[in-house]
C-alpha cells in the first residue's frame, strides 16, 4: 500500500462517516479544517521556506472582514443592490483575497528584508496592527464586530448548516493541500525549497529569491484569507477576538508540532491543537474545583513536551513508524520521451568569456584581492591556484555575482556586470560549485541537480499547481539524471545528497552545474575529498567538456590534477597575482616555487 493510497482510504472514510457524526463532532471537524487551512501556508512560508510569522491570524481577519464589510455594510448593500444577495458572499471572497494579497505583498516587501530575530518580531508588530485596525475602525464594528452575516450559497445549494459548509471547508482544505504538493514537486517547488538554507546557492542557479519569498508569503496569506472568509460565514459574525496576537502564535504551534516540513503535518497539528483545547477547557475545571484560564497553562506545558521530544513534529515520527507498511508513490512516468531542452550556442574556441580587470575587494583595512586580472577562453582550462587565504574563493565570489568589486570591472560574454545579481551571471551561462558544499541535504540526488536546470524552465507557479507543466517537469528531470549518469552518480539518484561522502557532493555540485548547460563553468576545489580513481574520472569529464567548448576555471590545491589538466594557469598570493601563464612556466617560476609550490612538479 502507499501513502497515497492510504490518503484516499482516509478520505473516503472521513466522507462516509460525516453523515452520521454528532454535530459538535462536526463543528469541530470544521474548525480544524479552518485551522489546517491557514496552518499549511505556514507550513509552506516557515517549514518549506524558512520564514517565521506570528501574524497569520491578521490576514484570516482581512478574508473575514471583507466579506463581513461587503454583505452587512449599508454603503455596499446600495452600491451593489443590482447583483444577486446571494452573490455578495463571493464578492466579499474576491474583495478579501485582492486586500490581502496587495496588504501581504507590501508588507512583505518590507519586512523579508529583514533577517534573525528581526523578520519575526516584524511579523508581531504588523499583526499587532492590523488586529487594533480591526477593532478601532466604526465601519468594521469596532470591538463590537458585525453580525448576521448571509450564509454561503453554491449552485442554489444553501449552506446554512454546519455540516454541508464543513463539506465545502474540507473540499477547498484538501483541494489546497493537493495544489501545493504538485507545486513543491516542480520547477517553482525546487526553488522554494531552496529559500530556507541554500539562497546563495540558488541565486547563483537563476532563482530570484526574493521574488519567490515575497511569492511565497503573499500565498501563505492568501490562504490564511479563504480560511477567515469561510470562518465568517460559519459563525455569521466577525469581531477581532479571533484575529488576535495569540492566534497567530497558535497557527504557528499547528505548523511546527504536526511537522513544519509536511503539508499533513499541518493538518495532524490543527486536529491535535484544536482538540486538546477542547477537551482540557472541559476537565480541567472538573480537576482543579474552579474556573479560570487554567488550560493555557497546561497547553503551553504540553506544547514545550511535544517541542521538545519531537523537534521536526510529530508527522514526521508517524511517518517513520509506518514506513514498512506504508511505501511511498512511485514517481508518475511518461509515456514518450520528453522533449529536449533548449540549449545555448557556446562561444567559437578561443573566445574570451569571462574576463577579470584591475579587480580589487576589500574589506575596512583588509584587501582581499588587490587588482587582479585574468580571462577564461572558450575551450580552455584555467587554473586558479595560491596558498589558503590568498583569495581564491573571494575572487570566485565576484566573478559569479556572489559579491560586487570594490573597484575594477567584470564582463561575461562581452557583458559588463558591474552590480548585477549572480542570477543574472547564470542566465547569461555562467554555472559554479562552492568552496563548502551547498546542496539541499534532504531532497534527493535528483532534485539537487534539477535545481541547476531553473532557468532552462518557464512554467510558473499556477501551471505546477494544476500540473500542466508536467512535460517540461519530465524533460527537466531528464536532463538532470543525464547530467547525473554522465557524472557517474546515477547509482545515487534517489538517495537524499546529505548522505553521501562530501567528495560525492562536490561531483552533484558539478552536475548541478552542467544542468544548466553554461558556457562558462567554475568550480571551487572540485577534487578535494576525491579518490584517486574518482580525479581520474572527473579529469576525463573535464576534458570531454573542454572540447565541447566550455570555458573551465578552477581553484585546485591538488598540483598533481591541476599541471596535468590545466591549459594556462594563474596563481595568487595575498590576493595579488604572481604568476600566469602555462603549467610548465608556473612551475618554474621562483615567486611561485617560494610562495607555493615548495618545488619543481615536472
Amino acid at each position: 500500500m502507499t501513502s497515497r493510497h492510504l490518503t484516499w482510504i482516509a478520505i473516503a472514510l472521513l466522507a462516509l462517516a460525516w453523515g452520521l457524526l454528532p454535530d459538535f463532532t462536526v463543528t469541530l471537524l470544521n474548525y480544524i479544517g479552518l485551522y489546517a487551512m491557514v496552518a499549511v501556508g505556514l507550513v509552506l512560508l516557515t517549514g518549506v521556506g524558512g520564514m517565521t510569522s506570528f501574524g497569520q491570524a491578521a490576514f484570516v481577519g482581512l478574508g473575514a472582514y471583507a466579506t463581513a464589510w461587503i454583505t452587512t455594510s449599508p454603503q455596499a448593500a446600495q452600491a451593489l443592490a443590482a447583483l444577486p444577495a446571494g452573490l455578495l458572499p463571493w464578492l466579499g471572497l474576491l474583495l478579501g483575497l485582492v486586500v490581502t494579497a496587495l496588504i501581504a505583498w507590501g508588507l512583505g516587501a518590507v519586512t523579508l528584508r529583514l533577517s534573525g530575530h528581526y523578520l519575526p518580531l516584524g511579523t508581531i508588530a504588523w499583526g499587532l496592527s492590523l488586529y487594533y485596525i480591526f477593532g478601532n475602525l466604526d465601519v468594521l464594528g469596532g470591538f463590537t464586530g458585525l453580525s448576521g452575516l448571509p450564509p454561503l450559497k453554491l449552485f442554489g445549494l444553501d449552506m446554512t448548516s454546519p455540516r454541508v459548509l464543513g463539506v465545502f471547508i474540507w473540499a477547498l482544505l484538501l483541494l489546497g493541500i493537493w495544489a501545493l504538493h504538485n507545486l513543491l514537486d516542480s520547477r517553482p517547488g525546487r526553488a522554494i525549497r531552496s529559500l530556507k538554507s541554500g539562497r546563495v546557492m540558488a541565486e547563483s542557479m537563476g532563482v530570484d529569491t526574493g521574488q519567490y519569498r515575497i511569492k511565497l508569503f503573499v500565498l501563505a496569506a492568501l490562504l490564511a484569507a479563504v480560511s477567515g472568509w469561510l470562518y465568517a460565514h460559519l459563525q455569521r459574525f466577525v469581531n477581532p477576538t479571533p484575529f488576535a496576537l495569540n492566534i497567530g502564535i497558535e497557527y504557528l504551534f499547528m505548523a511546527v508540532v504536526g511537522g513544519s516540513g509536511h503539508l499533513w503535518g499541518a493538518v495532524l497539528g490543527a486536529a491535535l491543537i484544536t482538540l486538546l483545547k477542547s477537551e482540557l477547557q472541559d476537565w480541567l475545571p472538573q480537576v482543579l474545583g474552579t474556573t479560570g484560564n487554567f488550560e493555557t497553562v497546561v497547553f503551553g506545558l504540553v506544547m514545550l513536551l511535544v517541542l521538545q521530544r519531537a523537534a521536526d513534529g510529530l508527522w514526521p515520527m508517524l511517518a517513520g513508524a509506518t514506513r514498512r507498511f506504508v511505501r511511498p508513490p512511485a514517481r508518475a512516468g511518461t509515456q514518450a520521451a520528453p522533449a529536449p531542452l533548449a540549449t545555448r550556442a557556446l562561444p567559437p574556441a578561443g573566445e574570451v568569456t569571462l574576463e577579470a580587470k584591475d579587480v580589487t575587494k576589500r574589506f575596512s583595512g583588509l584587501v582581499a584581492n588587490n587588482a587582479v586580472n585574468l580571462d577564461v577562453k572558450a575551450g580552455e582550462v584555467h587554473a586558479l591556484i595560491g596558498p589558503n587565504g590568498a583569495g581564491k574563493s573571494t575572487f570566485f565570489n565576484m566573478i559569479s555575482g556572489v559579491d560586487d568589486p570594490t573597484s575594477g570591472t567584470v564582463r561575461l560574454m562581452g557583458q559588463a556586470m558591474a552590480g548585477k545579481p549572480s542570477r543574472d551571471f547564470a542566465r547569461l551561462g555562467l554555472g559554479r560549485t562552492f568552496q563548502h558544499v551547498r546542496l539541499l541535504g534532504q531532497r534527493s540526488v535528483l532534485e539537487n541537480v534539477a535545481v541547476g536546470a531553473h532557468l532552462r524552465g518557464h512554467r510558473g507557479w499556477v501551471s505546477a499547481m494544476l500540473r500542466t507543466d508536467r512535460h517540461e517537469e519530465a524533460a527537466l528531470l531528464a536532463e538532470a539524471r543525464k547530467q547525473i549518469e554522465r557524472c557517474g552518480l546515477l547509482d545515487y539518484v534517489d538517495t537524499p545528497a546529505a548522505s553521501l561522502p562530501l567528495g560525492q557532493q562536490r561531483i552533484v555540485e558539478i552536475a548541478r552545474a552542467l544542468a544548466g548547460h553554461p558556457a562558462v563553468l567554475l568550480l571551487d576545489e572540485p577534487a578535494a575529498g576525491l579518490r584517486h580513481l574518482e580525479k581520474q574520472s572527473l579529469a576525463k569529464l573535464l576534458t570531454q567538456l573542454r572540447a565541447e567548448g566550455l570555458a573551465i576555471l578552477v581553484v585546485e590545491h591538488d598540483m598533481e590534477f591541476v599541471m596535468n589538466l590545466a591549459d594556462r594557469v594563474t596563481v595568487l598570493e595575498f590576493g595579488t597575482v604572481i604568476a600566469s601563464g602555462t603549467p610548465a612556466e608556473v612551475q618554474a617560476d621562483p615567486r611561485v616555487l617560494a610562495a607555493y609550490l615548495g618545488g619543481d612538479l615536472s
